[in-house]
């Protein structure tokens, strides 16, 4: 899985890699350390977000696609050349607002491929108690599985029957506009976040300077050699399934040094 999933994003090949529900995530490292110039923006995640063209509400803020994922930088301390050493999350622009939920977790139980499906109202979906989760503020519920996606949605090379992520949550980003589930819009967040806005926005940018400790205090990096993504929201939202941050690329924009 790590070898297809670099042969999707290393050397600008640009493929999709899609990370799945809340706490799917994906590591990347690169030949060279990433500097921070301090007050600029140092690199750049690609995604596939877009913006709505015909929103129900003409007055609404920014959004059509954004599934926005939470990123994680991290320094090689100690040289070995694994992501081994201390995390420190990118604050964005929701990570001081209370809707944001600070050292969540979610647990996901692997499905019984040989169950029956539930089905329900809605034809796109084909198993709607799918993958069960649970989380430490005593929510449960279902990834369901879309008649899009027939691939087995919990991870094949995790053994256990159990996986939990642990990170922060961010609030639901999503609405049905249409009132009837047929047409929902993802709502970007102002910035920070990865397939929040379109590739061509400057808001796909990331700064170094953002970084802070499990405290929530600032750190001072004089760069980075590891980037985390995971997926920030746990929302299901209808015939779109989950909302699950998709990562195209990282970028250094200081290549140059």
């Amino acid at each position: 899985m790590r070898q297809k999933v670099e042969d999707c994003l290393a050397y600008d090949a640009r493929t999709m890699v899609t990370l799945g529900g809340y706490g799917g995530y994906i590591v990347v490292g690169f030949d060279h350390t990433i500097v921070n110039r301090p007050g600029e923006y140092d690199f750049k995640i690609l995604g596939n977000a877009f913006y709505a063209n015909d929103n129900p509400r003409p007055d609404a803020p920014l959004g059509g696609s954004s599934e926005p994922g939470i990123v994680m930088v991290s320094v090689d301390t100690n040289g070995n050349g694994v992501p081994d050493d201390e995390w420190y999350e990118l604050a964005g622009s929701e990570y001081y607002k209370k809707e944001t939920l600070k050292n969540y977790e979610i647990t996901y139980y692997r499905p019984d491929e040989n169950k029956e499906p539930v089905t329900c109202s809605n034809p796109n979906i084909t198993d709607s108690t799918y993958v069960r989760w649970t989380d430490n503020y005593g929510n449960t519920g279902y990834i369901s599985q879309l008649t899009f996606h027939k691939q087995p949605y919990y991870p094949q090379w995790v053994s256990e029957s159990s996986i939990t992520f642990k990170g922060s949550r961010l609030a639901d980003n999503a609405i049905d506009e249409s009132g009837n589930g047929s047409y929902y819009v993802l709502y970007a967040y102002d910035w920070g976040y990865v397939d929040n806005h379109p590739n061509s926005s400057e808001k796909s940018n990331f700064k170094i300077d953002w970084a802070v400790d499990s405290e929530g205090n600032p750190v001072d990096l004089p760069g980075v050699d590891f980037i985390k993504i995971y997926t920030g929201v746990n929302q299901f939202n209808g015939w779109l399934g989950e909302c699950s941050t998709e990562v195209m690329g990282v970028t250094d924009l200081h290549i140059e040094e």
